[in-house]
């Protein structure tokens, strides 16, 4: 099982939870040359949305930001796995959490469609160092396969 466990910056903003509203800023980050790892979008209370960033460079998200004068919170943290995919790929980064006892508050999980897959998981701040140990110990040895048709 070959993947990787990156340690990432994401930010957030809040818009109204219309139509195009994603759309203006991922264009106006578009034109500021700000490459994206992730993004994700989700309701966020009566009316509003969620924008979560996830900036190779923080620092022309940042700038681009106050360019537009659209407010964001952060940094925040996050993991951000690429891995090769298998039946699974999943399930052996919830148990590993798991087993150190370190619950998920949220995750998004995507397959390229040529073998490879990108999970981001949340963990709770107080947990973020364990969780990194959990995620990056060396002994995956002790992972036992999924049960079948699980990922």
């Amino acid at each position: 099982m070959s993947f990787s466990v990156k340690e990432v910056e994401y930010y957030y903003s809040l818009v109204a939870n219309k139509p195009g509203e994603a759309r203006k800023l991922l264009e106006f980050l578009s034109e500021k040359q700000v490459n994206l790892l992730a993004f994700t979008a989700f309701p966020e209370g009566e009316g509003q949305s969620q924008l979560d960033f996830f900036p190779t460079d923080p620092e022309i998200l940042k700038q681009a930001a106050k360019d537009a004068n659209i407010p964001l919170v952060g940094p925040k943290k996050a993991f951000l796995i690429q891995g090769d995919d298998n039946v699974g790929a999943l399930y052996n980064f919830h148990l590993k959490l798991s087993n150190a006892g370190i619950n998920i508050h949220a995750s998004n999980a995507v397959v390229d469609g040529t073998g490879r897959f990108g999970y981001i998981i949340w963990v709770k701040p107080d947990d973020y160092t364990e969780a990194l140990k959990a995620l990056r110990g060396s002994d995956w040895s002790s992972i036992q396969p999924s049960p079948p048709g699980r990922n």
